[in-house]
């Protein structure tokens, strides 16, 4: 794993040795960030399901303001943390070590707004629906943001959920990319 673009280009990232997580590969996380494009800059961005932090983390060396990082796993948020230490973005960046439905309402609770969301749930486990759902909960989102959802080709993922609209999807191999307004 390696930030592919911005500040920290070609900074290699830890990773966590387990079966329990994916990272997003290098194509489609250009591709992603091709797609976002200038929106990025001074974003507020939130990642849920983190992982390792890669994508929180990309967002940051592109430009965003800040970044909160939700996983639930301890060696994952430890392994975010070093990251965000490697990076030098420990100051932009949030970790909240809670499964995502409990970090969403701590972050509603808060009355936090993002510009970006990004959802890597584990595949094929039908975590994406219930997620928007909280995220239109808490009015997470902020006017005009942009709500990102990476899932494997053959999951269905809905078209509308309740104030979300998807706008876009791309394929990349096994994996999809919609996208909600």
């Amino acid at each position: 794993m390696r930030v592919i673009a911005g500040r920290e280009k070609g900074r290699r990232l830890h990773t966590v040795s387990s079966t329990s997580t994916r990272p997003t590969t290098d194509r489609v996380k250009e591709a992603l960030f091709n797609i976002i494009g200038n929106s990025i800059y001074d974003a507020s961005f939130l990642d849920l399901f983190a992982g390792n932090g890669g994508i929180g983390i990309e967002a940051l060396s592109r430009g965003a303001k800040t970044a909160v990082f939700v996983e639930k796993s301890r060696l994952c948020t430890e392994t975010i943390k070093l990251n965000l230490t490697i990076t030098s973005f420990l100051d932009q960046g949030e970790i909240i070590t809670k499964d995502v439905f409990s970090g969403l309402k701590i972050l509603g609770g808060r009355d936090e707004k993002f510009n970006l969301i990004f959802i890597d749930p584990p595949y094929n486990r039908g975590l994406i629906e219930p997620t928007l759902r909280f995220i239109n909960k808490y009015k997470l989102l902020s006017h005009n943001g942009l709500v990102i959802c990476e899932h494997n080709i053959k999951e269905e993922i809905p078209k509308l959920m309740l104030k979300l609209s998807r706008v876009r999807t791309e394929d990349y191999g096994d994996t999809a990319i919609g996208f909600y307004r």
